[in-house]
């Protein structure tokens, strides 16, 4: 059974990011993410008892989440702890009256299985694409993706 609950620990993160080099291979990059783990909204994911995965969420407007991070332990893909955690941020999101959940990642035209899976992901859970740039926090592009949330 997975279980979610609200804690920030960033060496949890770290162990995530770690486990994951296809998606967080860049050691500057992943020092943001552990940062972030400390100050950001955070979101821990349980299964019998060991944390599996972690989201963390930004708050810029009382409108709006956006999606920090996501990461879930390579063995535990598909089992539906990215979606418990997704749930659970929607869930506070509406409950706070935010109407706009955001999420960015890596553009379509960057070709890449892991992060088509991603996008993959997104979709499937009711985001749509809205923007893709270049330029944005990397060389690659930047896809922008929204979810309107419904009240609860």
């Amino acid at each position: 059974m997975i279980s979610i609950i609200r804690e920030q620990d960033p060496e949890a993160v770290r162990t995530f990011l770690a486990a994951l080099p296809d998606w967080f291979g860049i050691p500057s990059a992943n020092e943001h993410y552990v940062r972030a783990a400390g100050e950001k909204e955070s979101y821990l994911a349980r299964v019998d008892g060991a944390v599996v995965g972690a989201a963390l969420v930004d708050r810029h407007f009382p409108q709006t989440g956006e999606i920090h991070l996501i990461a879930v332990l390579p063995e535990h893909h598909g089992g539906g702890v990215g979606s418990a955690l997704l749930e659970a941020i929607e869930e506070d999101l509406r409950g706070d009256g935010a109407q706009l959940l955001e999420v960015k990642t890596v553009g379509e035209s960057f070709e890449d299985p892991g992060y088509a899976a991603t996008r993959a992901f997104y979709a499937a859970r009711g985001f749509l694409p809205l923007e893709e740039m270049t330029d944005y926090d990397w060389d690659g592009p930047t896809l922008i993706m929204v979810k309107l949330l419904s009240p609860s």
